[in-house]
């Protein structure tokens, strides 16, 4: 067992919108992504979807309104809401989801989340 450092963990990693687990616990994966541009519209039927910003701005639209978050800030989507994140700029985001979920809510089309 070790303290994680998300600046050092953030620093090995360039693409957006591909997961790395950086931790676990109780069945859940903590990890960071950076995200930039729009994602696609999707919803997770057996698991609310945690966003926390660590850096920059976040949007997380909803069917019906739209959300913005800041650093420091969090949101999370009730499981079977869809949504669609969206960054301007690249934004630092950490996840916290039981383990295995898929990042698109099908794992046809889910990031492979890789542990770093």
């Amino acid at each position: 067992m070790s303290a994680v450092n998300l600046a050092k963990k953030l620093s090995m990693f360039s693409e957006h919108w591909s997961p790395k687990i950086v931790s676990c616990f109780n069945g859940h994966d903590v990890m960071l992504v950076k995200a930039k541009g729009e994602f696609n519209w999707h919803s997770h039927p057996d698991t609310d979807d945690f966003f926390l910003v660590l850096k920059g701005k976040l949007t997380i639209q909803l069917r019906d309104r739209d959300v913005n978050l800041g650093p420091g800030e969090l949101f999370v989507v009730p499981k079977n809401v869809e949504h669609r994140p969206i960054a301007d700029e690249e934004v630092h985001v950490l996840l916290i989801e039981p383990v295995g979920t898929p990042n698109t809510g099908d794992e046809a089309t889910a990031a492979n989340k890789v542990n770093i």
